[in-house]
């Protein structure tokens, strides 16, 4: 593999690239269910319910359903499959402890200081997320990785979510960076990868989900390969 040379600034998803989604929602729900009495053994219903988060975050991302919809949706239809159902208003109840309690925790995944430190000596550092504005900024800070960049773009800041290039545009102009000397790193091939493509970024993949992808795209499997690259 060749290094990726004349880049200047590096811009990072964070769920699921660097903030560990899936642990910290895990440990987020075992409080959210003591709090609201719910009897389902944690590891049992986030099998069930991390795929469809998947699905309701990506139409999320491509305006199919709202803020809302997206928090209302996603525990309905996990429930659903534990045959328990609860009124509008305790299914809302749980979604607010929920957006309260996943700040707490700040898991990250294995090496995410260790590359920041690497890159930061040699790149200006930037993010850009589809998550909720003020959750985000509370990972951000939580998790000790703040200092490490020097621009957040959230989607809820623009209006429009990646994969749209508009928001990839704008972080670009926030950041003062040039896009052919650019390079974004995420999870999401369709939002991160095809998304910043699209407008000319550079890009690699972070496939700790060993996805299958066209051979053409450079990817790593855990975040100290992208040494590899950079």
């Amino acid at each position: 593999m060749n290094k990726i040379s004349e880049i200047t600034d590096v811009f990072f998803d964070l769920d699921h690239t660097l903030w560990d989604f899936d642990k910290n929602s895990g440990l987020a729900f075992t409080r959210v269910f003591k709090k609201h009495q719910i009897s389902i053994e944690i590891n049992t219903f986030l099998k069930v319910y991390e795929p469809i988060n998947l699905e309701y975050w990506r139409l999320f991302r491509n305006e199919k359903v709202g803020k809302q919809d997206l928090r209302r949706g996603r525990l309905q239809d996990a429930f659903k499959e534990f045959n328990m159902e609860f009124s509008l208003r305790i299914i809302d109840e749980i979604a607010d402890s929920y957006i309260e309690e996943l700040p707490l925790d700040n898991h990250l995944f294995n090496g995410t200081f260790e590359i920041l430190d690497y890159l930061s000596k040699k790149y200006t550092l930037h993010i850009i997320t589809n998550g909720f504005g003020n959750v985000q900024y509370k990972k951000i800070k939580n998790s000790g990785i703040e200092k490490y960049f020097k621009t957040i773009t959230t989607s809820e800041e623009i209006g429009v979510k990646k994969p749209n290039p508009v928001i990839f545009k704008r972080a670009l102009e926030k950041a003062n960076a040039l896009v052919k000397k650019s390079i974004m790193i995420g999870d999401s091939f369709e939002a991160d990868i095809l998304g910043a493509e699209n407008v000319g970024l550079q890009t690699l993949f972070y496939n700790y989900r060993n996805e299958q992808i066209p051979k053409t795209y450079a990817s790593v499997d855990n975040l100290l390969e992208i040494i590899n690259y950079l």
